[in-house]
């Protein structure tokens, strides 16, 4: 007589565990990359009651980016080549002769002090990434060379080889001060 044999079954469980273990190992041997993002300091918290700070419209330079990707400044088209003089000159103007370390014209048209100097960014909301890096890279471009000036000057070193009073000194004599803002049409 013949024997009558059973079907082997292959056991799914002890698959699904090697397949958990593998998705463990890959993820945990894998590395994520991570973006590298603009760095800046946000402002700090407003501890009065009245939190808006009213701007005289000679110390705002208002650059726009609009959806093509094309620079205006104070209404004006602008190549992106041109933003960082035209930064640098209106943060250093010295309108009303304060500021001891600058080196402007005085124009009437610019800012007063570089402490009270706002750059107004906006963009379109569908303006290309490229673009508003591109002006965010210029800005920080006309303020390097305005500190590192300004550290030659009055300390007689680099920016690399000040100390952090220096450092926070040099800042304080060209802060960052930018508004950003993004506009629907």
């Amino acid at each position: 007589m013949k024997a009558s044999r059973t079907p082997s079954t292959i056991s799914a469980g002890s698959m699904a565990d090697i397949a958990f273990l593998l998705l463990l190992f890959f993820l945990a041997s894998s590395t994520i990359s991570q973006e590298k993002g603009i760095v800046r300091k946000l402002p700090d918290d407003c501890k009065t009651k009245d939190c808006s700070t009213k701007i005289a419209e000679r110390n705002m330079l208002r650059i726009h980016i609009n959806a093509s990707g094309e620079y205006m400044l104070n209404q004006e088209v602008l190549a992106l080549s041109d933003i960082k003089s035209a930064v640098t000159e209106f943060i250093d103007n010295n309108g009303n002769g304060s500021c001891s370390y600058c080196e402007g014209k005085q124009l009437p048209t610019a800012s007063v002090h570089p402490s009270k100097a706002v750059i107004s960014l906006s963009s379109h909301r569908n303006t290309p990434y490229s673009s508003f890096i591109a002006v965010q890279d210029e800005l920080t471009k006309a303020y390097k060379s305005l500190r590192l000036r300004y550290a030659s000057q009055k300390f007689g070193k680099a920016i690399d080889a000040l100390t952090e009073q220096d450092l926070i000194d040099t800042q304080k004599a060209y802060p960052f001060i930018v508004s950003e803002a993004t506009v629907a049409d």
